[in-house]
């Protein structure tokens, strides 16, 4: 075939040699390589069909490792000379690319020697490629060029040019593309190329500056967007000559612009230029160029600083913010201008708004100061104007305006973090304010920022808020006022618990804290009064987040548990028993909504302890509540004996308790030993399915269900769980308690469906099977929610649970089959549990999986939404609403079933079906127009009716939903 005449049966020929060494490349020897280059070099002066051919050869030579010397050289001359690339098919080009790749990958010193021949021969096979997959090779070829030093020569212009002409990339991907080259690529790829030397600079600057004046916004954001990245590359010489062009530029767009993004693109670039002439180290002859582009700057920008009712303060502002926050020497030179300014401005201007104007942008001049922490004492001009700057500070936080004290309340904070800024006497002054926000202030958004300004200035002056702030608040947490109403006063204490809160933000002022609010707990405790109660959850609300901004500091944290654990339990203790001697006295901290609020305290305070420090308190803890033991507890006299698990009406109070037991040793790490264990579970089990109380029933199913989770595998655990299989399925089938052995059946599948546990099955198919029973059927489907849904105080990941990685899909495709089974063969009486069992499960499903699903669950789904269960309804609803806007194709086929479904349910009685059902109304729009052109007059007309609801928040939803319709 290779001595052929015709064209076709040698190009037949060579194809087959250069599929052989393609596979086989890697065995050949130098003397065949060579005797192979030879023979390919002189082919390529052949007939053109055989050319695509013998490049498929070449490229298989060009991997060869023992290529001898100078081939690599000899083949790519062959190739410049003897081909014209651009007449080849595409597959063929990327082949060349290739070729040059791999000679550059193996033979960078041979080819470096041919000197700027290379460049050019390059220059010759790119030019006029077009086609998106040969660009990112050739693209990167251009920077392996630049980046690896080889000689460009006379050719730099031209390399410029052969890239430069993409600039800006215009190109869209077909659809159904196989390739997946996306538009971003090629941009990011040639900015790559563009940015890749300073040598390009005289030809790239007037490109970019002529791009940025296009109409076309792609085109301003793709040139600024490499202006930026040039700066990181560039120095003053480069820049010198085009400085005044590109301010103007920049300027221009942010005075002028509608668009977020082009104003964002230009502050980084002027951000990005005043940074590397800040970079640039001056000479005694040379003209400082950061210094006079910041007076351009401040030249234009300056004036309109004084206008603050006038549309270009902003842009002024950002503008001189950006070239400010380059460097340290920018923001000395802009501040030094500026900030005098804005002072004089702030006193010359009475009005709040305008105010406010000006202190923010004072703010945004302040966070800048913040990059470099520590205020230098030489040259900042923010030292100088220490006091004026406080003054308009403290101004803002006494004006009548909210709106300005806020921005005052977070200038506050800026000032407090700049190290060595605010004196000893500003200190106290801040201080003060702080307090008088945080109590005084009548507007809530202006006590609240107060409390977390509070917070974030703590940590960095811990004895000014612990000598300073707590004592006041303490005293105001103490004094009684008669002469208030007792609301003012209810507020004023509330306040004072979140502020005491608010500033526990290092452990010296915690040790303060944590006293007091535990004194305030003894106190409200004994008090008689109706709120007690209310201000009982007040106290938790507070020690809760207290002990959340322990939980990272280990001290902290230790010295929190130790301290708030036992006082909590001795409190309970003391009042349980009072409650089984002297009904009455202690009740309010045994009421359910202290107690719940009392969990999330002991939670977060036992979550993050160390192993070993864990073990000491669980070691007091357990032998509390299984033998009586209150030694370790403060002012442990009591009246009686503490047995929770005993026996006896007298000992219901005591009972209750369990729910803080629960809290403690469901959030203790999974490695820590918790003594009598066994005794323990088989205790909290008795209790859960005999107990009279639901809510203590309640908290001993879901702290057995706790241990159960964490427990380790083996014999022990098998046993306990026969032993509570063999209690619940008596108590399921008849007996007074049934619906408290469900509960309890549920939490125990539940922490085992985490864990993957093999009897997770066959619970699951007992709770399938309750679906059908009259009385228990309707609790069993609203379990389904609680197997799936994420538990707040047991049973999940912040606790240390044993949570395993998608157990929701797994319990999706183990059960979701049964359930639609069970359906179809159920009583009328009893589908509308299956499907609200169903609706719960595919209400928590992640969406992605909820939509590969939807095909086979959809008609079940529209027939959920005829069953007058609200439950159901809402679920459902809540489940197809993300759908519509996830699976259009899908929904589209239903279109006619929903529009109809949708319209009745936007009178339903139940206020949030017509919410939802509005919302679902609202996603149809996403459907493709031409699907829903023909409901469009029939649902407009009909969301009339729900714009006259009685409520707000369903007329707020009407309006939403017709206005798209």
């Amino acid at each position: 075939c290779l001595e052929n005449t015709d064209p076709r049966t040698r190009g037949r020929g060579i194809q087959l040699l250069s599929q052989v060494l393609l596979q086989c490349y890697s065995q050949l020897q130098e003397k065949e390589v060579l005797h192979l280059v030879l023979f390919y070099e002189s082919r390529l002066q052949d007939h053109h069909l055989v050319i695509p051919s013998v490049l498929q050869g070449l490229r298989a030579l060009s991997m060869c490792g023992v290529l001898a010397p100078g081939l690599a050289v000899s083949v790519l001359k062959a190739i410049f000379q003897e081909v014209h690339v651009q007449s080849l098919l595409q597959l063929d080009r990327h082949t060349v690319y290739s070729i040059i790749t791999n000679f550059m990958g193996t033979r960078e010193e041979e080819l470096k020697g041919l000197g700027a021949d290379f460049t050019f021969g390059f220059i010759q096979v790119m030019d006029g490629e077009k086609d998106p997959r040969n660009l990112l090779v050739a693209f990167q070829i251009v920077r392996d060029l630049i980046a690896k030093n080889y000689a460009l020569g006379p050719f730099v212009e031209e390399l410029f040019e052969v890239t430069s002409c993409y600039f800006p990339i215009d190109f869209t991907p077909p659809p159904n593309d196989p390739h997946g080259i996306q538009r971003e690529d090629l941009i990011l790829s040639l900015r790559a190329v563009l940015a890749s030397t300073p040598q390009f600079a005289e030809f790239l600057l007037p490109l970019l500056i002529e791009k940025m004046d296009s109409d076309l916004q792609s085109a301003k954001l793709d040139s600024l967007q490499t202006l930026t990245a040039c700066c990181a590359i560039y120095g003053q010489k480069e820049l010198q000559e085009f400085l005044p062009s590109l301010w103007s530029s920049l300027r221009r767009e942010v005075f002028q612009t509608a668009s977020e993004k082009v104003e964002t693109e230009c502050l980084a670039a002027l951000h990005a230029l005043s940074a590397c002439l800040s970079r640039s180290v001056l000479s005694s002859d040379t003209e400082d160029l950061l210094d006079s582009f910041l007076s351009s700057i401040l030249q234009d920008c300056r004036h309109h600083l004084c206008e603050p009712d006038m549309k270009l303060v902003w842009p002024s502002a950002k503008l001189l913010q950006a070239a400010a926050g380059a460097s340290l020497r920018a923001y000395h030179r802009v501040t030094h201008s500026v900030l005098p300014l804005l002072l004089e401005q702030y006193t010359k201007h009475p009005q709040s708004s305008q105010r406010r104007t000006i202190l923010e942008m004072l703010l945004g001049f302040l966070e800048l100061q913040q990059k470099w922490g520590h205020v230098e004492e030489d040259e900042s001009t923010l030292l100088s104007l220490r006091a004026p700057v406080c003054s308009v500070v403290f101004s803002a936080l006494t004006d009548p305006s909210v709106q300005l004290q806020l921005v005052g309340i977070r200038a506050l904070t800026v000032l407090g973090s700049l190290q060595g800024f605010l004196s000893p006497s500003d200190l106290e002054l801040v201080v003060d304010h702080l307090i008088r926000l945080t109590l005084r202030e009548e507007d809530s958004q202006s006590s609240e920022a107060a409390m977390e300004a509070a917070g974030s200035l703590a940590p960095i002056y811990p004895k000014v808020f612990s000598g300073r702030m707590v004592p006041r608040l303490e005293e105001e947490l103490q004094a009684e006022r008669e002469e208030e109403s007792s609301r003012d006063h209810c507020s004023l204490r509330q306040r004072c618990l979140q502020a005491l809160a608010a500033v526990s933000t290092h452990t010296s002022i915690v040790r303060e804290t944590v006293p007091v609010l535990l004194q305030h707990l003894r106190k409200v405790q004994k008090g008689s009064e109706a709120r007690s109660a209310q201000d009982l959850v007040f106290v938790c609300q507070s020690l809760h987040r207290v002990a959340l901004q322990c939980q990272q500091d280990a001290e902290g944290c230790w010295y929190y548990h130790q301290t708030v654990v036992p006082c909590l339990l001795a409190m309970a203790v003391q009042a349980a028993m009072q409650e089984s001697t002297q009904p009455l006295l202690g009740k309010a901290l045994l009421e359910e909504e202290v107690l719940a609020a009392m969990i999330p305290v002991i939670s977060a305070a036992t979550t993050h302890l160390s192993p070993e420090l864990a073990a000491q308190s669980v070691s007091h803890v357990v032998p509390l509540f299984l033998d009586g033991e209150v030694s370790f507890l403060p002012q442990n006299s009591f009246p009686c004996s503490f047995q929770p698990f005993q026996d006896g009406e007298c000992l219901e109070a005591q009972r209750r308790l369990v729910a803080l037991l629960m809290a403690f040793v469901c959030s203790l790490p999974r490695n820590v030993v918790i003594p009598q264990q066994e005794r323990l579970l088989r205790e909290l089990l008795a209790l859960s399915c005999s107990c009279n109380c639901p809510f203590t029933a309640t908290t001993a199913a879901k702290c057995f269900a706790g241990l159960v989770n964490k427990h380790q595998g083996g014999q022990q655990l098998d046993e306990i769980l026969q032993l509570a299989v063999n209690r619940m399925e008596p108590g399921l089938v008849e007996g007074p308690r049934r619906m408290q052995v469900l509960t309890l059946l549920l939490w125990v599948t539940k922490a085992l469906v985490l864990r993957y546990h093999p009897l997770s099955s066959h619970l699951t198919d007992k709770l399938l099977g309750l679906l059908s029973d009259a009385e228990l059927g309707p609790a069993a489907a609203d379990g389904f929610s609680l197997l799936m849904a994420e538990s707040p105080d047991v049973l999940h990941k912040g606790c240390h649970a044993d949570v395993r990685i998608m157990f929701r899909q797994r319990f999706f495709t183990d059960n979701v089959p049964k359930l639609v089974q069970g359906f179809h063969g159920a009583g009328p009486d009893v589908k509308a549990n299956y499907l609200k069992g169903l609706s719960h499960v595919l209400n928590h499903l992640p969406k992605p999986v909820l939509v590969t699903e939807l095909p086979t669950l959809l008609s079940l789904l529209l027939e959920a939404l005829s069953c007058s269960d609200r439950v159901v309804q809402l679920s459902t609803l809540s489940c197809l609403q993300p759908l519509l806007l996830e699976a259009p194709q899908i929904m589209s086929l239903h279109v006619d079933t929903l529009v109809t479904k949708f319209l009745s349910l936007t009178s339903s009685p139940t206020m949030a079906v017509r919410i939802a059902a509005l919302r679902c109304a609202h996603a149809l729009t996403s459907l493709p127009t031409t699907v829903l052109l023909p409901y469009k007059a029939r649902v407009i007309r009909a969301l009339a009716k729900p714009l006259d609801d009685k409520k707000r928040l369903v007329r707020k939803e009407a309006v939403a939903a017709r206005g798209e319709w």
